[in-house]
């Protein structure tokens, strides 16, 4: 897996290519200090994923998403940045980035999400994760019916789903049940598997979709 570093700070830049070197499953990584460079990078090398920011000098990361996926409909794209307004998230979305997240994400995290999202999963901060939720449901194609499949989660579980489809993260559902961080994220853990989904936006919406909550 070749990754695409887009980040035109020189010391945050530096520290995403440490934050990858010597992860299992990443060969080679690149890096670009723009939007231009990344496209000309982009066309002359084989590349699987690509980290981008939204604060580019000149051309944009959403304008240099929506490029890079008009010429490449396989690679997956991740944006990186501090900007969290919902305007750009949902164009963000629609120029065809798989996942969003926050800059102030762990390192280690970090990683999880790019095998995840290599995976076909797609994955959204949980501070985004409310405004992507919001206009989807929002959205006149989105329809809800009564779901005949019993997905045997439990009341705690429906529980914790509903508090999920509130936009609610996994620490906050803690403090809020009186409940370990690490018991509420084995129910998340068993949420996601009963559900089939990958991520905690995916099993939002199938609630709403199918009314579980």
């Amino acid at each position: 897996m070749n990754i695409l570093i887009t980040e035109d700070h020189e010391l945050t830049r530096f520290g995403l290519k440490t934050t990858f070197e010597g992860v299992e499953g990443i060969e080679n990584i690149y890096e670009a200090d723009s939007a231009e460079a990344a496209l000309d990078i982009f066309d002359k090398e084989k590349i699987d994923i690509v980290i981008m920011d939204l604060g580019l000098p000149n051309m944009n990361g959403i304008e240099a998403t929506r490029q890079i996926r008009n010429s490449n409909k396989d690679v997956k794209i991740i944006i990186l940045t501090s900007h969290n307004d919902e305007k750009e998230v949902l164009n963000s979305l629609k120029a065809g980035a798989n996942a969003y997240c926050s800059k102030e994400i762990n390192p280690k995290r970090l990683i999880e999400v790019v095998h995840s999202v290599a995976d076909g999963a797609a994955w959204f901060d949980p501070s985004i994760a409310q405004i992507v939720l919001r206009a989807t449901i929002n959205s006149p194609s989105f329809e809800t019916y009564e779901s005949s499949k019993d997905y045997d989660l439990t009341a705690r579980e429906k529980q914790i789903l509903k508090l999920m489809t509130e936009g609610y993260s996994n620490l906050e559902i803690a403090q809020i049940l009186d409940i370990s961080i690490n018991t509420t994220k084995a129910h998340v853990a068993n949420i996601l598997q009963k559900l089939e989904v990958d991520d905690r936006l995916q099993a939002a919406l199938k609630a709403l979709k199918n009314k579980i909550v």
